[in-house]
């Protein structure tokens, strides 16, 4: 298998310092904490042609709908290339596999969420069905780093690990935003990032159009024409009543990108100087601060808070998600006669689907979203920390299993 690039740990270990400060915090201080993170730094009425709601950006919300906009547009980044580009690992026929698995996974965690919440529920605030989006996600580069130490540095089984993981976040928080609008669903502003889209692909993102001379090649080598589209995008999408953290997606098939994948993250892509792999590049040391303080704004974890709410996370993401990770997959090999990834066996993807139920950044997001917050969102977040303790799960698995 192809070298992973070392940044993917960077961004874990980044991450998991931020949620471990922001824990301690929060236990010790409760009320500075929430102080700082709910600070207003603009509390201003937008105009009644956008919505007429106050905008109100406080560090929390500039992290998670700002900044974290730029940690999804790097890993989907990633996803997009595996779909489009030659030996592309979603290339043709081989998407249909992590399609079936990711799909099970969906399925298999919200079902187990119905369920369970529908028998054990107990809060007050409580709202049949409020909450399913919230185990949809799974964790990227945690549970890379957990994969990596499972199956070894080199292992095939990584690459659908990390297939997995980056899809059902995207798909997780875009199905959040469908059935939790911000502030009512208003698509007509969708416009705004394919307008952008479009018109920066038909001015600067055809370099090898017919016809095309060298200063149209040079005009397509340009950053700053997919920045400004960029902008406009996540403009749109926020201004859509869609999460914001979606907003730079829109704009990446307007790049021009390399003519053939490497690979997830692959180290190899730092040697390439496309405008899509320029942008990576550039983003890449700053993505482990937006980590670190997304894990300072979100990850504060109440210790006490646990609640039926917490067993009812555990339950979706450890009992639930695996389960129709693995069923989904197999049931999409039978059906459509695939063999598994070369180099993936069963118990591989047995392992995959335990780590998968691993889950903090896009499941986090959907919490005080899905949630009627208070209590029962303190003890979703308590639910999805514990969430991280299926890596011992892991580790322990593969152990019997290779004796």
């Amino acid at each position: 298998m192809y070298r992973v690039s070392p940044f993917v740990r960077r961004f874990a270990w980044a991450l998991l310092g931020g949620i471990a400060l922001a824990t301690v915090w929060v236990n010790l201080s409760p009320e500075s904490y929430y102080d700082v993170i709910e600070w207003r730094l603009i509390d201003r009425p937008l105009p009644l042609w956008i919505s007429g709601d106050a905008v109100i950006v406080t560090p929390m919300t500039l992290v998670s709908d700002v900044l974290m906009s730029l940690f999804l547009f790097f890993v989907g980044k990633e996803l997009w290339e595996a779909l489009v580009l030659a030996r592309g690992a979603l290339a043709g026929r081989r998407a249909l596999l992590p399609a079936g698995a990711v799909a099970g996974a969906i399925a298999g965690s919200v079902s187990v969420w119905l369920l369970y919440a529908a028998l054990f529920e107990r809060a007050v605030e409580a709202v049949p069905g409020a909450g399913w989006p919230v185990p949809i996600g799974s964790e990227i580069v945690v549970g890379y780093v957990v994969g990596r130490r499972v199956f070894g540095a080199g292992h095939p089984a990584l690459h659908l690990l990390l297939l997995i993981s980056i899809a059902s976040n995207i798909l997780g928080t875009l199905m959040l935003g469908v059935a939790y609008p911000a502030a009512g669903l208003k698509l007509l502003w969708l416009l705004a990032p394919l307008a952008a889209s479009f018109l920066v692909w038909r001015l600067y993102g055809r370099p090898d159009a017919r016809g095309a001379t060298e200063r149209d090649r040079r005009r397509a080598q340009a950053l700053w024409p997919y920045v400004l589209a960029g902008v406009a995008s996540w403009i749109g999408v926020a201004a859509a009543g869609l999460p914001p953290e979606l907003g730079l997606l829109p704009v990446l098939p307007a790049i021009p990108h390399a003519d053939r994948s490497f690979g997830l993250f692959a180290e190899a892509e730092e040697l390439l100087h496309d405008p899509l792999n320029r942008l990576a590049h550039l983003l890449a040391a700053p993505l482990a601060v937006v980590l670190f303080l997304f894990g300072l704004t979100r990850g504060g974890i109440d210790l006490q808070a646990w609640a039926p709410t917490t067993a009812t996370v555990l339950a979706a993401m450890w009992i639930g998600k695996p389960l129709g990770l693995v069923a989904g997959a197999l049931l999409a090999a039978r059906i459509f006669r695939l063999p598994m990834p070369a180099g993936v066996r069963i118990r591989d993807l047995v392992l995959i689907a335990v780590i998968s139920g691993i889950g903090f950044t896009a499941p986090v997001l959907a919490v005080d979203t899905a949630l009627p917050g208070g209590a029962m969102a303190e003890a979703a977040r308590l639910g999805l920390a514990l969430s991280m303790l299926a890596a011992f799960v892991a580790l322990a698995l593969s152990r019997v299993m290779r004796r």
